[in-house]
């Protein structure tokens, strides 16, 4: 099987969709001898913040000389992003190797009668054979869905579950209250495990605590009263959490929130598991995490940053760090957005610090028309200046406009994760 067939492979089963539950992922693990039984996890599942605090620690925990693998989704711009080992992408010839593996498996499921396994699962199961490959001391894992019947949550007791902000998001899953996403999230805790919490709403906390109370968990919930934000500005962010300073290169205000929660598991790994992490490492790995898409600058000129903000909690840390911004720069925004997001409460809450926009469509079945969403914007006097269908002409727009202007011009492609990769990959080429 070559890299092209494996890729066609895995998202040709797309059209299985989202299917919550373990049944199928239980079935294919075992036909594969249980990899998942051979690693240690830390298992991370929330609304946003999902991918940065899992940076964080794996970037810490690979700064102490600890193999680390690291499961996130989705990917920004390579498939490869998704599956990693100490920084390094899997490279194609594994993801060919492990694909075959898992699709000889998935054959005879099928030819058994048992149903095909969705996208999430087979990738799922091509990442726990690589991390049992490289011989990981430990896996930082990523939920892709919810948590409770997600393909992930098949692992057992992980070293400690960590939650991060929760919010009403993916409703046709997980519910459309933050009590009943809270309880799948919290379906990670398994007994008698450690937990850590971002602090959430009082509604969602009580869910998390009920289920830790269930599972006989430990849980501790991050302090933010220890924690403030020294200075923020382009590329640095320095804040002092339980009277210790940090800096990070990932300067958005938001990932001070972050980075605390991982600086929170790390310490349960130290004191509760023995894991040798001195300050010094905390603070460089801290400080050397990188994270594409979350507040990344891009270019200078122009001047381009993506965010992965793509729904109204994300949204409203985007406007936290536009307000550090907005003060120098015009903003145009380039947005796609996704049709089942809060679209109007996510424009009301970034418009105040919109000069203008450029709409386009992210690359999804699930996305809005640019038409539909540059009416949003405009209803709420938002000046679209051109909108279209492809992103490629969007991203083209953005530099006749920027050839054209002699101002300050912050240019920030925001609202789908689906669309800021394919700007992400233009503006780099065409440097």
């Amino acid at each position: 099987m070559t890299y092209e067939e494996a890729l066609a492979f895995i998202h040709g089963t797309y059209k299985f969709g989202s299917k919550l539950g373990l049944d199928n992922i239980k079935n294919l693990l075992e036909r594969l001898d249980s990899p998942q039984l051979k690693l240690k996890f830390i298992h991370v599942a929330g609304t946003n913040g999902k991918g940065s605090t899992s940076s964080f620690i794996h970037s810490v925990l690979v700064k102490s000389g600890y193999k680390t693998g690291l499961y996130t989704s989705p990917f920004i711009e390579t498939f490869n992003e998704r599956i990693r080992v100490n920084h390094t992408l899997i490279t194609a010839d594994e993801l060919a190797k492990f694909t075959l593996e898992v699709k000889v498996q998935i054959d005879n499921m099928v030819a058994e009668g048992f149903n095909h396994p969705t996208e999430f699962e087979v990738v799922t199961a091509i990442a726990m054979l690589y991390y049992v490959y490289h011989q990981c001391d430990v896996v930082v894992l990523e939920v892709g869905l919810g948590g409770r019947l997600d393909a992930t949550n098949v692992i057992e007791t992980p070293l400690v579950s960590v939650i991060t902000p929760l919010a009403i998001d993916h409703t046709e899953y997980l519910g459309d209250t933050i009590e009943a996403i809270a309880l799948e999230k919290a379906g990670i805790i398994k007994k008698g495990g450690i937990t850590v919490s971002y602090p959430q709403t009082q509604t969602a906390l009580e869910v998390i605590k009920s289920k830790c109370a269930e599972m006989n968990n430990q849980l501790l919930t991050v302090d933010f009263s220890s924690l403030s934000v020294i200075d923020a500005a382009l590329g640095n962010l320095e804040f002092e959490f339980e009277d210790k300073k940090f800096s990070l290169s990932l300067f958005a205000p938001y990932q001070a929130e972050n980075a605390s929660v991982a600086i929170k598991t790390i310490e349960v790994l130290v004191e509760r598991f023995g894991f040798e992490i001195n300050g010094e490492a905390l603070k460089e790995g801290l400080k050397m995490t990188k994270w594409i898409g979350r507040m990344e600058i891009l270019s200078d000129d122009p001047f381009v940053i993506i965010d992965g903000a793509h729904n109204l909690h994300g949204i409203r840390g985007l406007v936290n760090s536009l307000k550090i911004i907005k003060k120098d720069y015009k903003v145009v925004g380039l947005v796609g957005i996704l049709k089942d997001k809060d679209i109007d409460g996510m424009i009301s809450e970034v418009a105040p610090f919109l000069d203008a926009v450029i709409i386009t469509r992210p690359d999804n079945p699930r996305a809005l028309s640019s038409d539909a969403l540059k009416v949003a914007f405009e209803n709420q006097g938002v000046t679209v200046i051109f909108n279209s269908e492809s992103i490629q002409e969007a991203i083209k727009k953005l530099y006749e406009v920027h050839h054209n202007s002699d101002e300050k011009v912050l240019y920030l492609g925001f609202g789908s994760l689906y669309m800021i990769g394919e700007v992400r990959t233009a503006v780099l080429k065409a440097l």
